[in-house]
């Protein structure tokens, strides 16, 4: 598969005159590093080309402001659009929610900017506002009307500023662990460096695939705490395209647009009058929800928390039922308009 030059999973490597004369004792160790940081780059490199080989997109592409978006569209009825959230892709509904929704709506998955197999242009800074107005086009383009919007953690954040920005595409949604207020986050800094410039790109092309790698066990029970890890979840995410130098880039750069925008949207989240069902675990680690959760339902005019008990933040993996039924209450209500 072809891939934008904004968007490749490699790293050109080059080597100057260090100048100087130095001890050789350093030249050699600088060598070394060079050497190393040259070799995990190719590494690097070789497991994402392998990674788009073995993970090819699976659903559909469309071309709009700029942008290839990759998205499944599947099943008949009243569309639901569903939007991920950070560092994820569509595979992340696919092996929980998506196979159940097929059965009475017409399901549309998005991989956004920079994930799955979307591209991400270099030409534009991608808050979440401007991937609600790349979202928006694209729902224009399908000719969706009105559908069930389903968002989770930073696909939350989108949704919100879909709803505020193209309220007319927006009929109902269920928000699912999403962060929705600026909170004081001491993790976003070091979390947020593989998108930065130089630093960043050197990173996510060498360092930064193998520590995740590494992390991923603990990372997942972060995710779930307090309930368990579903055998389904480890077995079924294509880890290898999640851990791309370029979705790395594109979930690193998400984390630091969150607090600016939410800190913007949210004095207007009264605006959002259509019906809403927060859902989200009380155990929840990653998006605590006294933070978000409890007063995102409190500031919309028709919206409603479930709190969900004994579950953390991939609440549509442990409890797909609870998010299924959401879904089905918010397009009952629709319906009902």
């Amino acid at each position: 598969m072809a891939h934008d030059t904004d968007d490749r999973d490699d790293i050109r490597t080059t080597e100057g005159d260090a100048g100087g004369s130095g001890r050789s004792g350093g030249w050699t160790a600088g060598l070394g590093a060079a050497a190393a940081l040259a070799g995990l780059a190719w590494s690097v490199r070789q497991r994402a080309r392998r990674a788009n080989h073995d993970h090819p997109p699976g659903g559909h592409w469309l071309y709009v402001e700029g942008v290839r978006l990759h998205y499944l569209d599947r099943g008949e009825g009243p569309p639901v659009v569903l939007i991920h959230g950070n560092g994820s892709l569509v595979q992340d509904f696919e092996i929980s929610i998506l196979p159940s929704l097929v059965e009475r709506h017409r399901v549309v998955a998005f991989d956004r900017p920079g994930f799955g197999h979307s591209s991400r242009p270099r030409d534009r800074m991608w808050t979440p506002l401007a991937q609600a107005d790349l979202l928006a086009a694209a729902l224009r383009r399908m000719g969706l009307q009105r559908p069930l919007v389903v968002g989770h953690s930073a696909g939350v954040t989108v949704a919100l500023a879909l709803a505020l920005a193209h309220p007319e595409l927006v009929g109902g949604m269920v928000l699912m662990g999403g962060y929705a207020y600026p909170t004081v986050r001491p993790d976003f800094w070091p979390l947020s460096l593989p998108g930065t410039p130089v630093l960043g790109d050197l990173l996510r092309h060498t360092v930064s695939p193998a520590l995740s790698r590494l992390l991923l066990p603990k990372i997942c029970e972060r995710l779930f705490d307090p309930a368990p890890v579903p055998d389904g979840f480890i077995d079924g995410m294509p880890w290898e395209l999640i851990l791309r130098p370029s979705q790395l880039r594109a979930a690193s750069q998400d984390l630091g647009f969150l607090n600016a925008a939410t800190a913007e949207m949210s004095p207007a989240y009264r605006r959002i009058d259509v019906p809403v069902i927060v859902l989200q675990g009380d155990g929840d680690a990653v998006v605590p929800i006294d933070d978000h959760g409890v007063r995102l339902a409190e500031a919309l005019p028709r919206g409603e928390l479930r709190r969900l008990p004994g579950l953390g933040h991939m609440l549509h993996h442990s409890n797909p039922e609870a998010a299924l039924g959401a879904i089905a209450d918010i397009s009952a209500r629709m319906g009902a308009r």
